[in-house]
């Protein structure tokens, strides 16, 4: 649990650090992380749970239909981390570009003599996902793009051009960026053929969920100079980062997106602001629907 929020949960209720040791016939709330797992089969260990409040925004590892099947309402910190994640994704994207960390690195070890980096500015820029990340992130990309372009479910009221189909996106684009949710929809997405698309001047950014992406694709793709780099601050099975992505071509990180004490403290805060609404008999402002 992180520092910020442990005092003030237990201020107001009676808190329970995981669950082997807690009643679990008489917990009411759970609150988790955005990796936090739950299914049917432990909502059933839970027989008086109504509330779930997620310290995050990804939820793709919670029942969703089981929830409301069971009528327990559903909350995320929705709106607290959106700035920093887009921040961090224009911050790889450029790490890539300028090859910010090799070249830290090379500094670092003594060395001078580095390989050219690429000029970031003239781009053309496509984004996968226009939600409240999404949108943020091209706003942040568009004064360096010749071209900004999305993919979404549906076509939003925005300057940029919309593209159907993702694939056709990363044909169009030079940086592919990934803002969109975690699902069965977009679980492996970005396979071989979206990497052949973006191809070998390309570059891959992804700030949304490892499961976006097919890790062995890219890693092939990268051994192939199928794309030029990558940008990556999620994984597939995390904590766990495949070593054939440890290379200069690669921009690591450890799912850091949130990970900022103004965005930690506002998660926090939120966290708290949907229990006590629901539990005063409030909707939450943080609930999803």
């Amino acid at each position: 649990m992180p520092d910020t929020l442990a005092p003030s949960l237990a201020g107001r209720f009676t808190v329970h650090v995981g669950l082997d040791a807690a009643p679990l016939d008489r917990i009411r709330a759970l609150v988790g992380g955005g990796a936090m797992r739950l299914d049917a089969a432990m909502l059933a260990r839970l027989p008086m749970l109504e509330f779930v409040a997620v310290h995050g925004v990804g939820h793709d590892g919670i029942d969703k239909d089981a929830l409301d099947a069971r009528g327990v309402a559903l909350a995320i910190t929705a709106g607290t981390l959106t700035e920093d994640v887009a921040d961090l994704a224009i911050g790889l994207w450029l790490a890539v570009e300028r090859r910010i960390a090799s070249n830290d690195s090379a500094v670092r070890g003594g060395g001078w003599d580095v390989p050219l980096a690429r000029r970031a500015s003239g781009r053309r820029i496509g984004v996968f996902g226009l939600g409240a990340i999404g949108r943020a992130i091209a706003a942040r990309a568009a004064p360096f793009a010749s071209e900004l372009l999305y993919t979404a479910r549906s076509e939003k009221d925005v300057a940029w051009r919309f593209v159907p189909d993702l694939r056709a996106l990363a044909a169009a684009s030079d940086v592919l960026f990934l803002a969109a949710a975690a699902g069965p929809e977009t679980d492996g997405a970005v396979d071989a053929g979206v990497l052949a698309a973006l191809g070998p001047q390309g570059v891959l950014v992804n700030v949304a969920r490892g499961s976006l992406v097919d890790e062995a694709a890219l890693i092939a793709a990268l051994d192939t100079g199928g794309i030029t780099g990558a940008g990556l601050d999620v994984f597939a099975d995390e904590p766990t980062v495949p070593a054939a992505l440890i290379r200069d071509a690669v921009v690591l990180s450890p799912h850091q997106g949130s990970a900022t004490v103004e965005a930690r403290g506002a998660m926090a805060a939120m966290v708290v602001a949907n229990l006590d609404a629901h539990f005063a008999g409030r909707e939450p402002p943080g609930l999803v629907r």
